[in-house]
């Protein structure tokens, strides 16, 4: 049995999805058509699909299915978007069809070549994408820029975790915690412990033992 799916999106708790709705069920009436699902969310149009409530739909679709929605800007804000949506659309077999916009993604010759058409936009744009990426870190690293994080980040970080519990660590060592011990009354890991360990009390007192 083919589903049909009303799909209705708003992007502010503002708006109301009756309108959409209306266009909808008006539609079907004048087809003969029933809806038997519907799928309703208030989100902007440029989140990814993935995280809409139109990425679990566009999992469960079957071959036949269809997807009902006032405009094709319901699907997405961007056309890039727009087109990897239909092109997953036609890839499954399901159809979608807009009223305001009189699309009609189906089984015919011309949907096909626009499914194709949609892959290949697609396909471009992620290339480009890549292309221009690969050579604005090849021309940071022309330029001498480091990438990625920062030398001495981490321990940065774990110094900052730690910062003016150096007395405690040292009254926790000397009463025989353990490494593990120490790091979970802390709550910190057991490694973050160690490096500042390490970097200061173990240095602290080779200096000083240097020094006497």
């Amino acid at each position: 049995m083919h589903m049909i799916y009303g799909y209705i999106r708003v992007s502010s708790e503002k708006q109301t999805v009756e309108n959409q709705r209306y266009e909808i069920e008006q539609f079907c009436a004048a087809n003969n058509l029933s809806i038997d699902g519907w799928i309703e969310e208030t989100i902007s149009g440029t989140r990814a699909y993935s995280k809409r409530r139109l990425g679990q739909l566009l999992k469960q679709v079957r071959p036949g299915d269809t997807i009902i929605c006032s405009e094709l800007s319901r699907l997405g804000r961007s056309l890039f978007m727009i087109m990897e949506i239909l092109s997953l659309c036609m890839k499954k077999e399901c159809r979608v069809w807009t009223i305001k916009d009189n699309y009609r993604l189906g089984d015919d010759i011309q949907s096909k070549v626009l499914a194709f058409a949609f892959a290949l936009s697609a396909e471009i744009e992620r290339n480009l994408i890549s292309q221009r990426t690969k050579e604005a870190l090849a021309r940071l690293r022309a330029e001498g820029k480091h990438l990625g994080r920062p030398k001495g980040a981490r321990s940065s970080q774990s110094t900052y975790k730690l910062r003016n519990k150096e007395q405690r660590i040292r009254r926790m060592l000397k009463k025989g915690y353990s490494m593990r011990e120490i790091s979970d009354q802390l709550h910190c890991s057991r490694g973050t412990i160690i490096r500042y360990y390490q970097r200061f009390i173990a240095q602290e007192s080779a200096d000083l033992t240097e020094k006497l």
